[in-house]
């Protein structure tokens, strides 16, 4: 074996210039045969030190441990460790130029111990046998912006807890939590039975502290070692697609923890790091330093390429953007090379990811959450964009939640809340997100926004999921709001799962499983999300009842569906709606329907002839029955009983 001991120094090189996309597979502890023994190849970057050592239980965590030997001048030690295997904890005893002895955690494990204890463990991915292979080919040939996108948001650790005797409220013993195994049979048959196509993870990457959410991150190639082995992590996903359900992973390539076994301060000086976040207590990442853009390019790719995610979600892209992002006053005053706020480097890294994506991943998608104006967020590169394929839309989200907790009389006032989205809808490629950050730290549940008393409640929170849902966009979901779980999120506790032994959190569930099943049963609805042939309105302005027209078209002529959403208190036995093509409309979903909570008494239980009266600038119209705080979604029909695709 050579003096790299199997390390190229072409690796060593483009991971030196910011070029190298698959560091882990030479950084990191390997298995592997020297000179016919068995052990591990232990590699790092850590340039500017005196002394690097392989140090665990294989040594009695002795800090000389095994030392390993630079390669050249790139920053990168290697050693072969033998006699050790699988399952081996280890750290990297580290001396300073400065003389300052440390241990680390390795960046580029696979696995980590069970917090709170902080070292790496040995770990070996390839031996786990996939079996999704007919999913990746599909996936790799489909166009992911023509089919459906409703996203089920879930944090691992809470969907659902085992019952244990626990200290205090909120420590999380390791026995609370499902194994990755136990939610492949538990979430994942509940996520396809309510019909949603995408499970979102929050990060399922190593991280020390419950409460970060996985956003404070310490392993970036590390599945968390709560709920079980990156194997279990990989069987829980192939599961996924071999149910046919797509997994997105949140990524936090912005900041990291200041954690000491991680990666801050990591040779006794800033060498990941750039700035200090002024608001999360963390460390920004140097995207000008181009060890740091390969080890974070490197991350993305592993995910994609060893663990099958099939899009990631990339946290805090505006915190990354903007330099001088979450400061004030004296503090904001970081300019780049060109006399902007812009964050240059950052700018660049990103395009370079979804490049990378694009190019290496077939059928993989990126998503953004991003909260500014910045433009162009899901234009490619050579169109001055940045290579999302979709973004957050927050500013929906925003006006949305504003809207629907404005109690009934000042509604017609904030009409345009309702309406603003489509003045803008179609300039990105956007997602529409009642994700986990709208439920906590104070800004109530989902149902708590609601005014009225419980029945109107309810009825306003299957208004909103319906509007989200008829809406253009991809639609996004966080676990909970689809039984009306009145409290907040707590990341110790699990969902109230028995909620569902009362009836309006039963008929709320039900609800949302019919209106999931109709969204993909409905190609209207999805399969021109991102352009106005997708979309026409039929009354954007009735203000006075607080009532929105519109109606969503598939790619084939008579592929329409008209939606109506009385957003007020008052129902209507009678209200006339133009429509944009003669026939008849046979009502698909209401919210008002007695098995879903409703009164039962506002829903259109025959088929409605269109009659040549115009209304609302169309030729045609027809009457319905519109309910009050609810809608309806009725579709073209050829005939009585045929409808007309």
């Amino acid at each position: 074996m050579d003096k790299y001991l199997g390390i190229s120094e072409d690796q060593l090189y483009r991971y030196n210039t910011g070029t190298e996309q698959r560091c882990f597979s030479f950084l990191g502890a390997h298995l592997m045969e020297v000179d016919g023994r068995q052990g591990v190849r232990f590699a790092v970057w850590a340039p500017g030190v005196r002394r690097v050592s392989a140090t665990g239980d294989f040594c009695s965590w002795d800090a000389q441990g095994h030392a390993l030997e630079p390669l050249g001048s790139t920053g990168v030690w290697a050693g072969f460790v033998p006699d050790i295997g699988e399952g081996a904890l280890y750290k990297y005893s580290i001396e300073t130029a400065a003389g300052e002895t440390f241990f680390k955690a390795d960046p580029v494990a696979f696995s980590a111990e069970v917090r709170p204890a902080t070292a790496s463990r040995v770990a070996r991915l390839e031996s786990y046998q996939w079996k999704d292979g007919a999913w990746l080919y599909r996936r790799g040939r489909a166009n992911h912006f023509e089919k459906p996108m409703n996203i089920y948001e879930v944090h691992l650790g809470s969907w659902k807890q085992h019952d244990v005797p626990r200290e205090q409220e909120q420590e999380v013993p390791a026995a609370s939590f499902y194994t990755y195994r136990e939610l492949a049979d538990t979430l994942l048959p509940y996520v396809k039975d309510m019909g949603y196509t995408h499970l979102e993870l929050l990060p399922v990457m190593e991280h020390p502290f419950d409460g970060s959410w996985g956003y404070q991150l310490t392993g970036y190639f590390a599945a968390t070692s709560r709920y079980g082995t990156p194997q279990d992590l990989m069987y829980f996903i192939d599961a996924c697609h071999r149910a046919g359900i797509g997994v997105i992973l949140d990524w936090v390539p912005g900041h990291f923890c200041r954690d000491a076994h991680g990666l801050g301060r990591f040779n006794g000086d800033k060498l990941y790091e750039s700035f200090d976040h002024p608001q999360w207590g963390t460390y920004e990442f140097d995207l000008g330093r181009s060890e740091v853009r390969s080890f974070l390019m490197s991350s993305a790719a592993f995910w994609l390429e060893m663990f099958h995610a099939d899009g990631i979600r990339v946290d805090g892209v505006t915190n990354m953007l903007y330099l001088n992002f979450g400061l004030e006053g004296d503090a904001a005053q970081r300019r780049n090379s060109q006399g902007g706020d812009g964050n240059l480097e950052a700018i660049s890294f990103l395009r370079e990811f979804n490049q990378m994506v694009g190019r290496s991943f077939p059928g993989v998608f990126t998503v953004a959450e991003e909260s500014s104006a910045w433009p162009l967020i899901t234009r490619p590169p050579e169109q001055g964009g940045l290579g999302f394929h979709y973004k957050w839309d927050m500013g929906w989200m925003n006006d949305t939640l504003r809207y629907m907790q404005t109690d009934f009389p000042g509604r017609s006032r904030n009409h345009n809340l309702l309406t603003f989205s489509m003045m803008y809808a179609f300039s990105e490629n956007f997602i529409l997100p009642l994700s986990h950050d709208e439920v906590v730290h104070g800004k109530c549940s989902l149902i708590g926004r609601m005014p009225g008393d419980y029945w109107r409640q309810f009825a306003g929170l299957r208004m909103l999921a319906l509007y989200q849902m008829t809406h253009p966009g991809g639609k996004l979901n966080f676990m909970g709001n689809e039984i009306g779980q009145f409290i907040e999120w707590r990341f110790y506790s699990g969902i109230e799962w028995f909620l569902l032994d009362y009836p309006h959190h039963q008929q709320q569930q039900a609800f949302i499983r019919a209106l999931n099943r109709l969204y993909l049963d409905e190609s209207s609805l999805w399969q021109q999300d991102f352009d106005w042939n997708g979309y026409q309105w039929l009354d954007a302005d009735n203000a006075a009842q607080s009532i929105l027209l519109y109606a969503r078209h598939g790619r084939r002529p008579n592929d329409v569906a008209v939606v109506a959403i009385n957003f007020g208190t008052d129902s209507y036995p009678e209200y006339r709606i133009g429509v944009p093509k003669g026939g008849w409309y046979r009502e698909l979903l209401s919210s008002d329907r007695q098995e879903f909570g409703g009164s039962g008494l506002h829903f259109n239980a025959q088929p409605v002839k269109a009659e040549k009266i115009p209304c609302h600038g169309q030729p045609w119209s027809i009457r319905i029955q519109m309910p009050p705080l609810g809608g309806t979604v009725l579709k073209l029909s050829r005939s009585p009983g045929r409808t007309g695709k």
